[in-house]
């Protein structure tokens, strides 16, 4: 009688450790499950404002896929810089696009773009913009004196042009990598910031443009058309009429010059890397 009590017990047993192992999920299980939970939160919709660019890299020098036309919708799968969002068009094609309000919203109802997914260093809208140009201005500084070269290697800081000059600095002092040519950097200001046209409206560690050099004198840059000038010099502005940035190997390699007119005759806009 003992032993048939016995075998009753271990019955409701074994049933009960079947019972928990269909409705209780493993470890590995459980895990799977809030990872469904995270990726279905980290969903979020689009609406595609103004007609722009696919990459497949968060960068203006990357490659382009293609173009979202005005009125898509995308799923934006995370903000990977707090100038790119990582999206998926209606088609299933992954890449990056801006993240300017000019060009892409985030529609009714949608929680907003996740975390960045770390493809970069980038700082964050967040912090201390001052303190991180300031360490900038701290990065350049240390290359005082560095060669010019045209046309310098992108990954060696032995010589500088000034573009590379620019990009290295930013690159080391806040993470933040710019394309590649002073062209193409001032198309990033165009997109990524406001560009500002007046001197007088310039503030520490806004970077500027300028035109081709046709003379020390206002009279030899009378009747020109800035707006079709192409840019030729990039550098950086301190604040107090000094500029930070390398342009020839007589003139030293990186220095720090007056914001004479000769600069001031040839500038065509400048602005804020970082906000």
């Amino acid at each position: 009688m003992i032993n048939i009590k016995k075998s009753i017990l271990g019955c409701f047993a074994v049933s009960a450790a079947i019972s928990a192992a269909f409705l209780l999920p493993t470890p590995s299980h459980a895990a799977e499950a809030s990872a469904v939970v995270q990726s279905a939160a980290k969903v979020q919709t689009g609406l595609v404002q103004a007609s722009v660019r696919l990459r497949d890299k968060p960068s203006l020098s990357s490659h382009v896929l293609g173009y979202l036309k005005r009125g898509e919708r995308v799923t934006i799968l995370a903000q990977s810089t707090p100038y790119y969002y990582k999206v998926k068009t209606s088609s299933g094609e992954v890449g990056y696009t801006s993240a300017s309000g000019k060009y892409i919203q985030v529609a009714a109802g949608s929680a907003g773009p996740s975390k960045p997914d770390g493809n970069t260093a980038a700082p964050k809208p967040s912090q201390n913009a001052s303190a991180a140009i300031e360490k900038v201005i701290q990065t350049g500084m240390k290359y005082l004196g560095t060669p010019y070269e045209f046309g310098s290697n992108r990954n060696t800081t032995t010589t500088f042009d000034c573009s590379d000059f620019l990009r290295q600095i930013f690159k080391e002092g806040a993470g933040l990598v710019l394309p590649a040519d002073s062209r193409q950097q001032g198309a990033w200001i165009k997109e990524k910031s406001t560009p500002v046209y007046d001197v007088g409206g310039l503030k520490r560690g806004d970077i500027l443009f300028f035109m081709s050099y046709r003379g020390s004198s206002s009279a030899a840059y009378q009747g020109i058309d800035k707006s079709s000038q192409r840019i030729t010099h990039v550098a950086m502005y301190l604040g107090n009429g000094k500029l930070l940035h390398t342009y020839s190997q007589k003139a030293g390699g990186v220095v720090v010059t007056d914001f004479t007119n000769s600069w001031k005759y040839r500038f065509l806009y400048g602005g804020s890397v970082l906000k």
